[in-house]
């Protein structure tokens, strides 16, 4: 049955959450999803959302999501950053991360963006092969900084 692609709803961040950590256990780090049910519905559907998503339903029940939000690049301007893209297991082969993929450009397009940006990691084969079927251009130049929410608060006590 062809997938049903559309724009992610408040109830359906639950399941969200699930395919969250679904894809933490793939990535072999399960412990690092520390965000909230709660946390993660307002910040997509509170007053000040930051967070544009889509799902993909196959008999009713979501199999797969997308969720983005627009960055700005000094160099490039305004771009979508693809934060996730998740299929779950049982659902892929079926180009349901295709027509996600495709959502979130279509977003981008529609909100005159520049670009469209997400990272993915290099020992994921199958996800680089899917980038770049999809004519991505995929760099392995850049390494990833972060710090987590104690490390700031150090931080901005020195």
């Amino acid at each position: 049955m062809k997938p049903i692609i559309r724009r992610a709803e408040s109830r359906d961040v639950t399941r969200m959450l699930e395919l969250v950590k679904e894809l933490a256990v793939f990535e072999k780090a399960p412990e690092e999803v520390t965000v909230t049910l709660e946390h993660m519905r307002e910040a997509g559907f509170g007053p000040e959302p930051v967070w544009v998503g889509w799902v993909a339903e196959v008999n009713g029940r979501i199999q797969g999501m997308a969720i983005c939000y627009t960055r700005y690049s000094t160099w490039k301007g305004r771009r979508l950053y693809l934060e996730d893209i998740i299929v779950t297991e049982t659902a892929r082969g079926q180009r349901i991360g295709e027509a996600l993929f495709k959502a979130c450009a279509a977003h981008a397009v529609e909100k005159d963006l520049d670009g469209m940006t997400w990272q993915v990691l290099d020992w994921n084969k199958d996800a680089v092969r899917f980038y770049e079927r999809l004519g991505a251009n995929i760099s392995k130049a850049w390494w990833n900084g972060s710090l987590e929410r104690e490390q700031l608060m150090e931080l901005s006590k020195r």
